[in-house]
């Protein structure tokens, strides 16, 4: 087995591109570019690929030199010409650095950054084709609602991909990367080597982040899926309404070309008015007359659920996911009404539920299940709304109290500290504040910011919460078993897959769900199997 993180990044690009890339000529390229103005350079020239890195240029890449905050990609010409360049593309500031004699072509454009997906796009062919593509944004649920989409492709007999914060893989081979949301440049190149692998279907978890920095431009999506919005990344959009704007610039003409919209929010009802493409409204209240898609009989099964989907025009399916919580009923139907939209059979998809259970998948770090008794589950909520959701969902029995381990995050939006205290206290019996990531922030300082918040919380309301201030994170998941018993429930929140925790720029080894398995075996509890076999 390879251990790709012994590779440097200039290793690893190699798997975000084409194995066999067809080279593209030069001329072909500055012309789709509309380059203002450039050298013409050999008349044979042909470029492979493209990097915006100069680490992680391949022989005979075209170097998107780019206006960084502090300095200038062009600055850094010689490196990756070191490492086989064999053309430029920058902007005007650019070719000035660059100078008169630069060794190779230089093609001058306005916005080196906007026209990054149309250069990968041409040199990697996903001008002219891509896998059918399915996007999946919103706050929360992206993660597992395009597990849930993949899953039920592949149920269908289909050849799939995902592109997303845990995962990007083609064929169910995962493709080593340095980064959670690939550059325009990578995505492009990732797709033409799925392409490349006759993979027919992608999921993809499309960000604000990825919107407003056009790592998905040059794509269309076949069905794009709302899950909701609610209050983060406000550090990036300054408001809620920056924050919709951005999401949704995906449902969009050319961006694509149908959507599913769950609109049992504000927001969701917004977007399903205003959106310049055809909608479909999804709604988990079975009496909404204005959703297409409305969901109905929600049963207990398990820890999850099972439910129909039922369309306007009369179509109905039964489901079943066994990921708890409500909110995974609305990312499962989401994921069902989307593959849907795209044009599946409808007798064929009701076939692939039955037999083979595809929502019934443990997604890495959501909702994840490390034992059942005391319910013990890891999740990635980091927002208000995210953990009041999970607390809601976890089954205690009427002796049993919830338990919440989590923390706030360091360098981001610093209003949502004191809600997060507040929402906690509010849904659990049990809340142990901790360290998420501080970055280079003081640690102290946030866990007393979501302890602020808690403590008025727990005041104002008249709340019975027992309420700690534990650090470090491993000390207080630990502690949060030592205080249950086989009737309560413990959520450990804020980090999910995450195996490392970031603490004044060093990365300090942590997973939640080992932490949480430990700490249950040391008390006389037995993890789900796949954990206990992990501390054995």
């Amino acid at each position: 087995m390879v251990n790709h993180e012994q590779e440097t990044p200039r290793d690893l690009e190699r798997y975000l591109r084409p194995s066999s890339p067809v080279p593209v000529a030069w001329p072909t390229i500055c012309e789709a570019v509309n380059a203002v103005t450039g050298t013409a350079g050999p008349a044979d020239l042909k470029i492979s690929g493209v990097s915006l890195n100069p680490q992680t240029v391949q022989p005979g890449d075209v170097f998107l030199a780019i206006s960084g905050a502090k300095r200038h990609g062009a600055q850094f010409l010689s490196a990756a010409l070191r490492h086989g360049a064999r053309a430029v593309i920058t902007d005007t500031r650019g070719s000035e650095i660059i100078g008169p004699e630069p060794g190779v072509p230089v093609a001058v454009v306005t916005d080196v950054r906007a026209v990054a997906a149309t250069v990968a796009a041409t040199i990697y062919g996903t001008n002219l084709r891509t896998p059918e593509l399915f996007a999946v944004t919103g706050t929360n649920g992206k993660t597992t609602t395009t597990f849930m989409i993949r899953a039920l492709l592949e149920a269908l007999g289909r050849a799939t991909g995902i592109v997303g914060t845990i995962e990007m893989s083609a064929r169910g081979k995962i493709i080593p990367s340095v980064l959670t949301t690939p550059e325009a440049t990578q995505l492009h190149g990732v797709l033409g080597r799925m392409t490349e692998q006759d993979v027919d279907s992608v999921a993809m978890e499309v960000s604000s982040h990825s919107l407003s920095y056009g790592r998905v431009d040059g794509l269309e999506f076949a069905v794009s899926g709302y899950t909701n919005l609610t209050q983060d990344h406000l550090d990036l959009h300054g408001s809620m309404d920056d924050y919709f704007a951005t999401k949704a610039r995906l449902f969009t003409p050319g961006r694509s070309r149908r959507a599913v919209v769950l609109v049992d929010d504000h927001y969701g009802r917004k977007l399903a008015a205003e959106a310049g493409i055809e909608v479909q409204g999804l709604s988990l209240d079975a009496a909404n007359a204005d959703a297409y898609w409305t969901v109905s009989t929600i049963h207990a099964s398990g820890l999850g659920h099972t439910f129909t989907l039922a369309s306007r025009d009369g179509v109905q399916l039964r489901a079943r996911t066994g990921l708890p919580g409500a909110f995974n009923v609305a990312n499962a139907a989401l994921a069902l009404a989307m593959v849907l939209a795209s044009g599946a059979d409808p007798a064929a998809v009701q076939q692939a539920l039955d037999s083979r259970d595809p929502f019934s998948l443990s997604v890495p770090g959501r909702m994840q299940v490390v034992a059942e008794r005391p319910v013990a589950v890891v999740d990635f909520a980091h927002n208000s709304d995210a953990l009041a959701k999970a607390l809601d969902s976890l089954p205690v029995t009427a002796a049993g109290r919830r338990i919440i381990v989590f923390g706030a995050t360091g360098e981001r939006d610093t209003s949502k500290r004191p809600d997060m205290g507040a929402v906690a206290a509010r849904h659990a019996d049990v809340v142990i504040v901790t360290d998420d990531d501080p970055h280079d922030e003081a640690p102290g300082p946030i866990r007393d910011q979501v302890e602020a918040g808690a403590r008025q919380a727990i005041e104002a309301d008249g709340l019975e919460v027992e309420l700690h201030n534990v650090a470090p994170r491993d000390r207080a998941v630990e502690f949060a078993v030592s205080l249950a018993n086989a009737e309560d429930a413990i959520l450990v929140a804020g980090r999910g897959h995450e195996v490392y925790q970031e603490v004044a720029g060093i990365d300090v080894s942590l997973d939640d769900r080992e932490e949480l398995a430990k700490s249950l075996a040391k008390h006389g509890y037995t993890p789900v199997s796949a954990f206990a076999q992990s501390i054995e």
